[in-house]
């Protein structure tokens, strides 16, 4: 998860599962990969946007027969902000925290983004849960 000012990083998917929604960026991780790895390079090659990892904010299930998912969302440190949008996503954008629950989000963003606040000094307030 990545804030810039006062702003959290969201991807539209470009594609299934969940084309169309936006979440986190992120992705699979590839054979060989550790999940720290992929984060990097799932954020680089969906928004152009170098992090370095930091602390693990927390694991997240998504269970839709006939796959169940789980999502490990770190906390991020980039080292540039300007955005470049890659193939597997339709569109990335820094939000508002207050605009965020406008948008059709993946199973768990909110979640995610509220467990951050402990690492981040920023407060949220959600009236919605995923």
């Amino acid at each position: 998860m990545l804030f810039h000012a006062d702003k959290v990083l969201l991807v539209q998917r470009g594609k299934n599962p969940g084309k169309g929604q936006w979440s986190l960026p992120g992705g699979k991780v590839e054979i060989g990969e550790t999940v720290q790895a992929a984060a990097v390079r799932e954020v680089y090659e969906e928004t152009g946007v170098v992090v370095e990892i930091g602390p693990l904010i927390g694991l997240y299930e998504i269970i839709a027969p006939p796959v169940h998912y789980v999502i490990a969302c770190y906390m991020g440190n980039a080292q540039q902000f300007d955005l470049n949008v890659g193939s597997d996503a339709a569109a990335a954008d820094y939000f508002e925290i207050s605009d965020i629950e406008k948008l059709t989000l993946a199973p768990n963003v909110i979640n995610a983004i509220h467990d951050a606040e402990r690492f981040s000094p920023m407060k949220f307030n959600f009236k919605q849960s995923c």
